[in-house]
């Protein structure tokens, strides 16, 4: 299975995980109980431990998009096998399961292949970059490259009437370049 579906397989497993834990009980766990059981932590600290592993300064987008959002996590796997080493930025709303928008990050000799019969567009940066608009798995995944990294911006495709490819574009387009 090629790696692209394997990383949206995981992360779907992951958040049915999440949902299973917090139907099996009788009272719901609460976000910041669930997420650090399974190795998530601050966005701060999940991206200090991506750039001390890297030895590399790491930017995020400072835009996110225009929907309502309860958490922000993240977590830096830190793999035996280099290849799979990732920082993945997800936001979520415990209220609103449609609103997932997660960004995952990859060193760019481990990127993730763009397989074909998912890409919808390609789409220009404002700094030249070629970015790639798919739709995988109940995600709509904007795709590009920059300072040795494959960036991945992931928005759940129940919200995509709100958060259309322009909006990936402009979300992608604010990393202080």
């Amino acid at each position: 299975m090629n790696r692209t579906v394997y990383l949206f397989l995981f992360s779907f497993c992951t958040f049915f995980l999440l949902s299973l834990h917090a139907s099996a009980n009788d009272k719901p766990s609460p976000y910041e109980e669930i997420y650090p059981e399974i190795g998530y932590k601050s966005v701060e600290e999940a991206v200090n431990d991506f750039e001390q592993h890297f030895n590399q300064k790491l930017k995020l987008p400072l835009r996110v998009p225009p929907i309502s959002f309860t958490h922000h996590f993240g977590r830096f796997t830190d793999s035996k096998y280099e290849g799979n080493d990732a920082l993945e930025v997800t936001y979520i709303n415990d209220q609103l399961s449609e609103n997932h928008y997660k960004i995952d990050i990859r060193p760019r000799k481990y990127k993730l292949p763009l397989r074909e019969k998912y890409v919808v567009k390609t789409y220009e940066l404002k700094n030249g970059i070629v970015a790639t608009y798919m739709t995988i798995s109940g995600f709509n995944v904007l795709v590009f490259e920059r300072d040795n990294f494959q960036y991945m911006l992931s928005i759940d495709k129940r919200v995509s009437n709100k958060v259309t490819p322009e909006t990936l574009i402009d979300i992608a387009n604010s990393i202080d370049y």
